[in-house]
């Protein structure tokens, strides 16, 4: 590696121009080509980085000498033809955006990249460096005397509109449960400390983009959904998700109960989505409520978020922290926090909660 890691970001939309203002963030990182193959997205992606190589695929990417690690932020269907091509013909150290595939039939071409990848493969999975999910996840075990139950809990606006509306149907999301919730099941492994044996799910489309059509065809996508998860060690695992409650004051909460306690994390929304009718964006915190309150005291912890990270990117500072690991992993040697079984693991049990909520039934893993 060089002094200056020099990044290639494949996807530019707005999860790949976040990605490259908290990479100009970073000492000793530097953005040296993107590809982009929507003109008006490349246009506002070069301008971030003046004097940057702007190409419409990933082709000249591949072919070139400037590119020392790759960072994939194309619509979800799109990674693994990707990671395959990096494989074949430049090699280089990968952070790819969640989800890590969509299909199930993808699987066997991420066992092939994991055993024969020559250089790091890093999920993004940025929901785990928000600093109150990190200090909750940190001090869970300790507080509660071991979790037993698992609860989060998202409420936030609709999805976004993205280029060619690609968002907007299951064949190149994964559904809802993958595109959206991997996070919250990575989170589930994270902090339970086991892998998922059974999943149970409803869910479906009440509300958003009943009204959109998109060559005629009206998007799939679903809005709301529980699902529970049961694990290995016996722990569980709950999710409520809903994408039509804008006016929430936290966007996210995790609670965590064991046999000593329960703690929670709150965390708000995006600031650029923040509605100004509730006032002051709320600062994120964590919350410890000991079982027994004679020994030990309850305690709000706050964990603030420098406001021009908040201002650059839309996950509460986790982004750049991300970013910060991944650099040092490529200039030490490190190995990836977020692995592909990893990835490959909260996108099946995605898989699973979207095939148990159509089909009414668990579905065992």
């Amino acid at each position: 590696m060089t002094d200056t890691i020099r990044y290639g970001i494949v996807g530019c939309g707005m999860m790949g121009q976040e990605h490259i203002r908290n990479i100009a963030l970073l000492e000793g990182a530097a953005v040296s080509a993107i590809a982009e193959p929507n003109d008006a997205m490349r246009a506002e992606a070069a301008a971030l980085v003046p004097g940057v190589r702007a190409d419409s695929s990933l082709d000249a990417l591949l072919g070139s000498d400037d590119v020392d690690a790759v960072v994939i932020a194309a619509p979800n269907h799109l990674h693994v033809d990707m990671l395959d091509r990096l494989a074949a013909e430049r090699p280089v150290p990968v952070l790819v955006e969640k989800p890590l595939f969509t299909d199930s039939a993808d699987q066997d071409r991420l066992v092939k990249l994991r055993t024969d990848y020559p250089a790091m493969m890093w999920v993004a999975m940025e929901y785990r460096y928000m600093p109150p999910i990190a200090a909750f996840l940190e001090r869970a075990q300790e507080v509660t005397g071991g979790l037993q139950m698992l609860t989060i809990r998202e409420h936030r606006f609709p999805f976004l509109e993205k280029v060619g509306d690609w968002n907007r149907f299951n064949r190149n999301t994964g559904g809802t449960m993958v595109e959206k919730c991997c996070h919250f099941f990575d989170l589930m492994r994270l902090a339970l400390g086991s892998e998922p044996v059974r999943v149970m799910a409803s869910a479906g489309q009440a509300v958003n983009h009943l009204d959109e059509s998109y060559a005629n065809e009206v998007p799939d996508i679903w809005d709301h959904g529980y699902v529970i998860v049961d694990f290995a060690n016996g722990t569980r695992g709950m999710l409520e998700l809903c994408m039509f409650a804008d006016g929430s004051r936290y966007q996210e909460e995790l609670s965590g109960v064991g046999p000593d306690g329960k703690i929670e994390a709150m965390v708000p929304g995006p600031v650029r989505f923040w509605p100004e009718s509730l006032g002051p964006l709320p600062t994120p915190k964590v919350i410890i409520s000991p079982r027994d309150r004679e020994a030990h005291a309850p305690m709000d912890l706050e964990f603030p978020v420098d406001p021009a990270l908040l201002e650059i990117g839309d996950h509460n500072g986790a982004t750049f922290y991300q970013h910060q690991l991944f650099l040092k992993a490529l200039k030490n040697g490190g190995v990836p926090a977020v692995s592909l079984d990893d990835g490959a693991v909260a996108v099946r049990m995605g898989l699973a909660a979207q095939e148990s909520a159509q089909s009414g039934k668990a579905v065992l893993l």
